[in-house]
């Protein structure tokens, strides 16, 4: 707590002291910015409606802006028209949906993050040295589902538990590869890749970490933030996988208590009872004003004692499609 540079105040009279962590880095990482960008200029550029193949990111506020610009929201290619623009999401797509695009000639521009491009990449890769890759993930998740299907089926095996890990069957005598979906629990998945390892000691490690460096920089935050945080809340949505993560992380790094809430409408304030310093965060999906209206709702209740946890800024940047650049 020594390293926090709390803003100066005068006390308000009334309200309770409260101390408010702010984490550092929280909120919107590169690749979720690249891809909102990829809405909006293809809007700009085509006009609207401009359809997106899924929730461009996970996080409804995103998704309810972009509707108001003149995107529209499907679940399929097959609900796209021909005559207008598609964007598939940060999450990746199965090869399939490109190729249907393609065989549609369809206008679609591809706003999966890079570093999930590169997990399809090395699975590929892996694949055609005649691997079998064991793929940690969720089931479902639409990051998973791309990635699955990257590849022909009973190519990858999905591995979501340590006793899923415990429980893997090696399919006949092939050598084996893993890779993870980017916005996994860092504690979580080296346990999993502990016990495949003890039974598959030749597993070999990916060149460079799977889960990407947004999960990784805001995970490390939010330990930072438990440790002395009576209550942790973090900003994002209940289907944003990393959001998610990053509550349970804090409950594990020693937070009394830790909540995910969409905005600050989400806020019970009877958490807030014996409550001294609230640490607040964001996931990556997650807009920086909503943020800043939590911050603002706790300071009309409280006397707040604001204060930045200290980190390293990011200062990753993603290109922009070339369609919409020139």
């Amino acid at each position: 707590m020594d390293a926090l540079a709390p803003s100066p105040a005068a006390p308000r009279a009334g309200l309770r002291p409260l101390t408010v962590r702010m984490a550092t880095p929280r909120g919107f990482c590169a690749g979720v910015d690249r891809a909102i960008q990829i809405v909006e200029r293809a809007i700009e550029k085509f006009g609207a409606p401009v359809y997106v193949r899924h929730e461009i990111v996970h996080n409804r506020h995103v998704v309810d802006r972009l509707k108001g610009l003149g995107a529209v929201f499907v679940k399929e290619l097959d609900d796209c028209p021909d005559d207008r623009p598609v964007v598939f999401s940060a999450h990746g797509v199965p090869k399939s949906v490109p190729a249907n695009a393609r065989a549609r000639q369809l206008l679609f521009l591809d706003a999966t993050c890079p570093l999930v491009s590169k997990v399809h990449v090395e699975a590929e890769r892996h694949h055609a040295q005649g691997k079998h890759i064991i793929l940690i993930g969720h089931a479902g998740h639409p990051e998973v589902v791309g990635t699955l299907g990257q590849l022909p089926e009973g190519a990858i095996s999905l591995v979501e538990t340590v006793e899923d890990a415990r429980t893997f069957q090696r399919p006949g005598d092939q050598p084996l590869a893993y890779a993870t979906q980017t916005t996994l629990s860092l504690d979580d998945t080296s346990e999993i890749v502990g016990v495949l390892k003890s039974r598959f000691p030749e597993l070999p490690d990916p060149h460079k970490e799977d889960i990407c460096y947004a999960t990784t920089n805001r995970q490390e935050a939010v330990k930072q933030l438990a440790d002395g945080s009576d209550l942790v809340l973090v900003v994002g949505s209940k289907n944003s996988s990393n959001s998610v993560r990053l509550v349970e992380v804090a409950l594990r790094a020693g937070a009394r208590d830790a909540r995910l809430i969409d905005d600050a409408t989400q806020i019970d304030w009877a958490w807030f009872d014996t409550v001294d310093t609230v640490g607040v965060t964001a996931g990556a999906s997650a807009p920086e004003p909503l943020v800043q209206a939590v911050v603002a709702a706790i300071q009309a209740r409280f006397d707040v004692r604001l204060a930045d946890d200290p980190g390293e800024p990011e200062t990753v940047t993603f290109k922009l499609p070339r369609a919409l650049t020139v």
